[in-house]
């Protein structure tokens, strides 16, 4: 989006006793972290539960204690490990469907109906284990952006017939009418009645920069007021805000299913019905053949227990869940695990320029001092910016910045007032210094004078479209002494993504944007893309798009406005910039990078990846297990207690190399020793 959206001046401190409009460091920018303790899950304490009173049973087993010592104590490792998933079988066998949950607890109840407690107690136990991790998995993704909820203010002042009233957020209605105060959070998402002021947007939505807001502008709840006051008619639920929409959709992620584990599931219910059968089967033809009864049911046991296909069930969402966790911590909250599958899958990039590749933070990139105006570049630069050196204003701080990078001395300021939307003005050296954007009146005045020194005649805004910047006028007692341009700048890290994805695709990233060639050109230099499609309409980028489809290729597509949300809609994945992405853009697309850090997109295609790996290597082990244990079952003799721990250990190996991605260095790179988008 063009800096031109922003009206310069706009929102800055009316006079120098005023506060300045706060902003939000870092820490307030992101969401705080949230982590889930392990026993503060129930599957945890139930499986903690089950395990102890195993454990302490066990010696007296073994030292042929009496019965009632360790009875009670088996039988408090059935329940506390055996009754939810027993409860969820019967459920689902009363839906017409066989669950392996319940074919375990089968396994472990009829092991314990022919003496062999103790393995059923293991069974019980280790299934148990595994549940509880897999939990685990589950709210460590939930963790990561449950915290956004926390940006948003638990208290509003709403404003009533008799005064006003603090109420909580979530009694909110819509129509309440709201006074925000300077540099409070917004409490709902709704629209400016009165008032004029400045909103810091970034950890929502809209422009990396704050944005004026006056009657009838629309502002978010969570986002941080500047220095005016507000009167704001709540448009939206507050369970339908932004923020509450974000958490909404990424808290899919645990219930959505990746290809793989769609696959899984569909043979997994004739899978379980074919394992009754082949154990029916086990059972009545040694008996048949003259087998003691209590053989036969051990060996039928262990063949359900061993053939059960919990390992395989497991071998793909903990991975994913995994790997969605990890990067919600790192600021990427992949909204399912279809989303995070398809992330490894691309093999060729596409990028918006504006909000994206670049920063959507100005800087001067031109002086120009006005002929006859007895000012070189230093004098016109130190002169803005002592003007200029009240504001908070991000295009203000932006000149106070260049002119400190010059090591200028910037006279005081008096007298100092601002107009929002217009600029700001000072006496400096006992002359009247107006800076500000354009007058409508006065754009064709003087700008190739200002900028050439060869007379008048050329447009501000034409030149303006020509540098892909912001042009602000420099004014002394009424008359016009100079210009500056500021313009956008690529992100810090846009190169290093641009050469990651690069490595990761073995193709350069297409370079997709509604601005001039040559503003997407500069852009393009600056970043070593060399593929570039300037001047495209949001029709323009989804053709794009389509035509690297149709041309075999998996398409990432980046981008954060409302013009992209066609383009991240028809890509294999769409992932949108956070801050500065629209509300449809956020939306529409499959993930969001809440902190804006290009470098993390290349990261969880790795992470990815990764992931993809682990679900293959889970897969492999636990057929391998099956098929090992089932041929040793029916070919020799498997012992019961070896079939429960080696068909459980498989269960609990492969829960536990997915979660292998919980881990912080599963989202470094192979040859970085330090973690990426801290």
């Amino acid at each position: 989006m063009s800096l031109h959206v922003f009206l310069y001046g706009a929102g800055v401190s009316s006079t120098l006793d005023s506060p300045p409009v706060p902003t939000l460091d870092a820490s307030a920018r992101t969401a705080p972290r949230r982590r889930t303790r392990f026993l503060a899950l129930p599957e945890a304490r139930w499986a903690l539960l089950a395990t102890a009173a195993f454990l302490s049973a066990l010696p007296l087993h073994f030292a042929d204690a009496p019965g009632w010592t360790y009875g009670p104590l088996y039988a408090i490792a059935y329940l506390a490990g055996g009754w939810e998933p027993a409860l969820e079988g019967l459920r689902a066998l009363r839906g017409k469907t066989l669950d392996v949950d319940l074919l375990m607890i089968v396994a472990a109840l009829g092991a314990a109906a022919i003496g062999q407690v103790l393995d059923g107690a293991l069974l019980i136990v280790i299934f148990a284990t595994s549940g509880a991790l897999e939990a685990l998995a589950t709210v460590r993704t939930a963790d990561s952006v449950r915290g956004l909820l926390d940006l948003a203010p638990a208290t509003a002042t709403r404003v009533t017939a008799d005064g006003e009233e603090s109420v909580l957020v979530n009694r909110l209605s819509v129509g309440d009418e709201l006074l925000i105060r300077p540099g409070e959070r917004i409490g709902a998402d709704g629209r400016v009645l009165d008032g004029t002021s400045e909103a810091d947007q970034a950890t929502i939505t809209g422009e990396p920069l704050p944005v004026l807001k006056t009657p009838g502008d629309e502002v978010f709840a969570g986002t941080l007021n500047g220095t005016g006051a507000l009167r704001v008619r709540v448009e939206r639920d507050p369970a339908d805000s932004v923020i509450a929409r974000i958490v909404t959709l990424v808290e899919e992620a645990s219930r959505t299913k990746a290809p793989t584990q769609l696959f899984i599931e569909k043979i997994e219910q004739r899978y379980a019905v074919g394992v009754v059968a082949a154990t029916l089967t086990v059972f009545a033809v040694p008996l048949a053949f003259g087998a003691d009864l209590t053989g036969a049911l051990l060996r039928a046991m262990t063949f359900m227990i061993v053939a059960s296909p919990c390992a395989v069930v497991l071998a793909t969402m903990p991975p994913l869940l995994s790997a969605i966790a990890t990067a919600g911590r790192h600021g990427v909250l992949v909204k399912s695990a279809l989303a995070m599958e398809r992330l490894g899958e691309i093999d060729t990039a596409a990028l918006d320029k504006t909000g994206t590749l670049t920063e959507g933070a100005p800087e001067v990139t031109a002086v120009r001092p006005a002929t006859g105006s007895g000012l070189d570049e230093d004098a016109l630069l130190a002169l803005a910016a002592a003007a200029e050196h009240p504001s908070e204003h991000p295009l203000a701080r932006a000149i106070v910045v260049a002119a400190r990078a010059r090591d200028l001395r910037l006279a005081p300021a008096r007298d100092f007032t601002a107009k929002p939307g217009h600029g700001v003005t000072a006496t400096v050296d006992g002359r009247f210094v107006t800076v500000g954007r354009p007058d409508s009146g006065l754009d064709a005045e003087a700008d190739t004078d200002a900028g050439t020194g060869t007379g008048t005649g050329t447009r501000m805004d034409r030149d303006t479209d020509v540098e892909g910047g912001t042009v602000v006028r420099v004014e002394r007692d009424g008359a016009l002494v100079g210009t500056l341009v500021l313009a956008d700048r690529p992100r810090a890290d846009a190169a290093e993504t641009a050469a990651g994805l690069t490595a990761l695709t073995g193709t350069s990233p297409v370079l997709l944007t509604g601005d001039n060639p040559r503003a997407a050109a500069q852009v393009a230099t600056a970043t070593g893309i060399t593929d570039v499609r300037a001047s495209l309409l949001p029709e323009g980028k989804v053709t794009a798009v389509r035509e690297l489809q149709r041309a075999g290729r998996k398409v990432l597509f980046v981008g954060d406005g409302v013009n992209d949300a066609p383009a991240l809609a028809a890509a294999h994945v769409g992932v949108a910039m956070g801050r500065a992405g629209s509300d449809l853009a956020l939306e529409t697309a499959d993930a969001v990078v809440v902190r804006d850090e290009l470098a993390a997109i290349p990261a969880v295609v790795r992470l990815s990846r990764a992931a993809r790996r682990l679900v293959v290597q889970n897969l492999l082990v636990a057929g391998t297990f099956i098929t090992v244990l089932v041929l040793w079952d029916l070919l020799g003799h498997l012992p019961l207690p070896l079939g429960v721990a080696g068909h459980e250990g498989s269960t609990v190996l492969v829960g536990l190399n997915g979660l292998r991605l919980l881990r912080e260095s599963a989202w470094r790179r192979p040859d970085e020793g330090r973690p990426r988008a801290q």
